[in-house]
């Protein structure tokens, strides 16, 4: 059983890890949709002077 804590514990963490790797490329890809957005928003309103 002891020798099996190496892999529990890789895999524990690695989860963790991918878990929070996934939550931040979420996060920055609708941090990207939000300024996009506002930059759309932007440019319409310019074209309309």
């Amino acid at each position: 059983m002891a020798q099996n804590f190496g892999w529990i514990e890789m895999v524990v963490f690695g989860t963790i890890a991918l878990g929070f790797g996934l939550w931040q490329l979420h996060s920055i890809n609708k941090e990207i949709a939000r300024d996009k957005t506002a930059k759309d928003k932007a440019a319409k309103g310019m074209d309309r002077d």
